[in-house]
């Protein structure tokens, strides 16, 4: 056995030894690739994207190699666009934060015109619908060219579409100084809406084309009904307090970017309002967590017909985690007072391997399905596939986050309202550098073996927007630690 002596010197030459190969990896993995090769290959990515695949400066989902078949979330023409990630305020995004990384102008232009596509398919109502048709126009109630009285004028905050097509806006809005009257004009006119389209308790609906008489919601704690139809009623839905695909939980994020950027104080009570509602919607015992939606009488409702009246296992996890974001950006502990004994009940609720179900009965806490058919039933052997019954259980991330955060100090609370993130040069980094430039094929485009579910085509070369979003931040990311480091 070495004495101490001789101990102490093995370690510090390991030390050195490791110091070595990293930096020696570093640097034959960057001999490989420059930023000039990361900047070339970003160019030639962004040209292609903006004139050969975009429409009026806005993008789909997914397309064939030859640009001929289209989709967003279903299948599309060459006029159209779609807004829901990852379309055409993902793409924006990612064109603007690639510029702030690198500074190259042609970066910039591409946002402005994803902004403008969006811009131009503004609902009257202040937000957006699904996609854009930038051919067929009629029918549709546009805020600038708006058609007539029964013209559709639906705005949707289902799946994030019309909270991401603002949060871009936002940013851009803040990038060029609030220069540009026609963004900043859409913007002030898509916060007003949302502020005027919540509820008076502080929700908001999936949907909306008219906004709240106050006189007609009363403000009521959440409550179990009397009783509940095991049928699918047929009925409205889209106007219930939806906490479903994040609806909430993206409005209230958005609500404090609002208030950063242009230091507005209203914009922040909205999402204090908001979190007030999350309070009043928390179930009583013996089941304290959130339902999916709720009718105005503050009762767990139905929506679609494999969405009971219940309490869920999966939405009230994002519920948790909304609640502890408020408490960072308020420091009011009232936010983190519902969060124990949420926790405590979805604990007791996990199914057989630690897993929860979607759906709890009322009362019962019974975990609830669907057959294919649209029964619902006890059961999870004859489930549709389309739709996750079953999630997986967080409880141990947010547990850990909400003790953490009842430590810490208000100037604590204070740096993770909006943190700066900077990406150190990695040999991780520089490899992924490297396959997006070697990936890239002649005409500047990445494709991947995939699916066209809309024209039922399999293993494929697809042109995925998703696949460009990452490829461009992992180049941009890659540029602005090389001429950091």
């Amino acid at each position: 056995m070495p004495d101490s002596f001789s101990f102490r010197r093995m370690q510090f030459l390991i030390l050195i030894c490791s110091v070595c190969f990293w930096d020696h990896s570093r640097a034959c993995l960057s001999a490989e690739i420059s930023a000039a090769d990361a900047k070339q290959a970003m160019k030639r990515a962004t040209h292609f994207f903006t004139s050969e695949v975009s429409t009026s400066g806005g993008y789909l989902w997914n397309y064939s190699e030859d640009l001929t078949k289209r989709e967003g979330e279903g299948k599309a023409s060459d006029s159209m666009i779609w807004i829901q990630p990852p379309g055409t305020p993902s793409v924006g995004e990612a064109f603007l934060n690639a510029y702030q990384k690198t500074g190259e102008p042609y970066l910039l232009e591409a946002a402005k015109g994803a902004a403008s596509a969006l811009v131009r398919g503004q609902l009257k109502s202040g937000g957006w619908a699904g996609y854009i048709d930038f051919k067929n126009r009629s029918g549709v109630q546009y805020r600038v060219d708006g058609g007539g009285a029964r013209a559709r004028n639906l705005t949707t905050f289902d799946d994030d579409k019309s909270q991401s097509a603002l949060h871009f806006l936002m940013r851009l809005d803040q990038e060029v100084k609030f220069q540009d009257q026609t963004i900043h004009e859409a913007v002030t006119y898509a916060l007003d809406a949302f502020m005027k389209a919540q509820f008076p308790n502080g929700g908001w609906p999936q949907q909306y084309s008219n906004f709240p008489d106050p006189k007609d919601y009363p403000v009521l704690k959440a409550s179990y009904p009397a009783s509940w139809s095991r049928e699918f009623p047929k009925k409205k839905y889209s106007d219930f307090y939806t906490f479903n695909d994040n609806a909430i939980a993206d409005l209230v994020d958005l609500m404090f970017l609002a208030a950063h950027i242009y230091q507005d104080p209203r914009y922040r009570k909205v999402a204090l309002k908001a979190g007030d509602f999350i309070i009043l919607a928390q179930m009583p015992e013996p089941q304290p967590a959130w339902a999916q939606q709720y009718n105005h009488k503050m009762q767990p409702a139905w929506a679609r017909r494999f969405e009971p009246p219940s309490v869920t296992g999966g939405e009230s996890q994002g519920v948790i985690k909304t609640l502890i974001q408020l408490y960072i950006y308020s420091g009011d502990k009232k936010y983190l007072k519902p969060i124990p004994s949420a926790i405590a009940y979805l604990r007791k609720s996990e199914l057989p391997g630690g897993k929860l179900a979607r759906f709890y009965e009322l009362k019962t806490n019974r975990p609830l399905y669907f057959t294919k058919q649209y029964q619902l039933t006890y059961k999870s052997d004859d489930v549709p596939t389309h739709y996750a019954f079953v999630v997986n259980s967080k409880l141990n991330d947010l547990e850990s986050r909400y003790r953490k955060l009842v430590k810490v100090s208000p100037k604590q609370l204070a740096s993770m309202r909006f943190p700066e993130r900077r990406v150190r040069l990695t040999p991780a980094l520089t490899a992924k550098a490297k396959s997006a430039i070697e990936s890239l094929n002649k005409r500047g485009a990445w494709t991947v073996q995939g699916r066209l579910r809309s024209a039922n085509l399999e293993n494929v070369p697809v042109i995925e927007t998703r696949v460009f979003i990452k490829n461009l931040d992992t180049l941009a990311n890659y540029v602005a630690a090389s001429q950091r480091d």
